[in-house]
């Protein structure tokens, strides 16, 4: 606790100061137009541009980062029931895999044609289509990527996963969407699980609860494409020893040619698990309607917590050493995701 306390103060104090803006939004406008959830990932990257936290701070900005995000997604699950997961259909489930499946094919070629190797190629394809930094952390050791390539690809997505959910919004509003479309097109754009519920937020609840669910079935994906692509694997031309000692995720690089040996964990994430659990609980009517209230309030607050540690760990610089062919196969990949997501809505008829 001692090495995560001075992290997690200094995500408390982004987060406090998210909530005194919103607060201040509310009473100046009559609503909040930038929720804290927004607010906190927007003052967290301001903070992050004019300070570099030192080794001090990484282990509670990291902490708060990850597995208090985790924790807020294992509370959702109390706020779904399995009547809601059944009344999404299965044609809506096989459309999010599909859509998965045809994205990562797809941004591979972008980034084949950028004339990336095919490695980079795949960590942007996986990172854009499935869930951002998690899946290329998860998806390198799977293909043995470069150390110097992982670390451009997480670098940028950090970036753009935040300008995406500022943008995304706006986007919806234009679009005239209702809360279960936007809620769509947020699950299946957004990169990860918080910054859906970011970005869906303004937009309203429906909004939220359809983006989770989109999302999660879209984080699901993250072990069959492993699977597959430990198989393709061996088919990839070799490439020369990773250059960094360890790369974003704590993946060691000398570690990441061992294409075969992800851990059952990498391929299902164990909040997804808990997730589920709290779901089945919630259908069961194991768990009261008095603790709803409370349990998405807690659910709530971690998430605007974690936002301020997403913040304080994105480095805008991060574009600008990630190269332009990188920036524009990222930027097209996620062009392509974004137009095929809008097709799918359509095609389904969600409202």
């Amino acid at each position: 606790m001692q090495k995560l306390l001075p992290g997690i103060m200094i995500c408390l104090a982004v987060t406090g100061a998210a909530y005194g803006l919103q607060a201040a939004e509310s009473r100046l406008f009559g609503r909040a137009w930038l929720e804290a959830l927004v607010l906190a990932i927007v003052i967290g990257t301001a903070v992050r541009s004019m300070w570099t936290p030192s080794a001090r701070w990484l282990p509670g900005i990291g902490f708060s980062a990850k597995f208090l995000l985790e924790m807020a997604v294992i509370l959702l699950g109390a706020s779904v029931s399995m009547a809601t997961l059944a009344a999404v259909g299965p044609a809506l489930l096989s459309a999010i895999a599909g859509t998965v499946v045809l994205a990562i094919g797809l941004s591979f070629a972008v980034g084949r044609l950028l004339h990336l190797p095919p490695r980079m190629a795949l960590l942007v394809a996986c990172g854009n289509s499935i869930c951002g930094n998690s899946a290329i952390a998860a998806v390198a050791p799977v293909i043995g990527a470069d150390g110097d390539d992982v670390a451009a690809s997480i670098g940028f997505t950090a970036v753009l996963g935040v300008l995406v959910v500022l943008g995304l919004p706006l986007l919806g509003l234009a679009l005239h969407m209702d809360g279960l479309q936007f809620g769509a097109l947020a699950g299946l754009t957004v990169y990860a699980v918080p910054q859906v519920l970011a970005a869906a937020a303004p937009i309203g609840p429906a909004a939220v609860q359809m983006g989770t669910l989109v999302k999660l079935v879209r984080v699901l994906m993250l072990g069959p494409v492993c699977i597959l692509l430990s198989f393709l694997a061996p088919y990839l031309p070799k490439q020369g020893a990773p250059r960094n000692d360890v790369v974003a995720g704590g993946i060691p690089a000398s570690n990441l040619s061992n294409a075969r040996r992800l851990p059952l964990r990498k391929l299902v994430p164990w909040f997804i698990l808990g997730f589920l659990m709290l779901c089945g609980l919630r259908s069961l009517g194991l768990i009261s309607h008095a603790l709803l209230a409370p349990i998405g309030e807690a659910a709530t607050v971690l998430t605007v917590i974690s936002m301020a540690a997403l913040g304080l760990g994105v480095d805008v610089r991060a574009v600008a050493r990630a190269g332009g062919r990188v920036t524009a196969a990222v930027l097209l990949s996620l062009l392509l995701l974004g137009g095929i997501s809008l097709l799918l809505i359509r095609a389904l008829h969600i409202a």
